[in-house]
C-alpha cells in the first residue's frame, strides 16, 4: 500500500516535516537530494520553501514543477520501508 501524505509544513533549511496517514511523521532533510535540472532552483533556500501541500497529489511539491514521490519521503524516514509488489492472488 503506498503511503498517503496528509500534513506537510516548513522548518527550515531544506527540512521538512511531514505527516503520514498511518501516523508515521518526522522531518526530513532534503539537501542532498537536489540535484538534477527541476531541483537545482530549490538550492535557494527561499525557492525551497516555496513548496505547497497538493491535497489531491496527497504530496509536496513547487512552483517549477519539482515533486518527490511519497513513498521516497516516506522511506526517508522509515529507511527500512520498502514498496512491496501486490500480491499474485490479488490479480484476477
Amino acid at each position: 500500500m503506498l503511503p498517503k501524505l496528509r500534513e506537510a509544513k516548513y522548518r527550515c533549511d531544506y527540512r521538512i516535516w511531514l505527516k503520514f496517514a498511518d501516523g508515521v511523521e518526522g522531518e526530513v532533510d532534503l539537501e542532498s537530494e537536489l540535484w538534477g535540472e527541476v531541483f537545482e532552483p530549490l538550492k535557494d533556500k527561499a525557492r525551497f520553501a516555496d513548496f505547497s501541500f497538493d491535497k489531491e497529489l496527497e504530496n509536496i511539491v513547487w512552483p517549477n514543477g519539482a515533486d518527490f514521490a511519497p513513498e521516497f519521503l516516506y522511506q526517508k524516514l522509515r529507511p527500512g520501508y520498502a514498496l512491496k509488489p501486490a500480491s499474485e492472488s490479488s490479480a484476477a
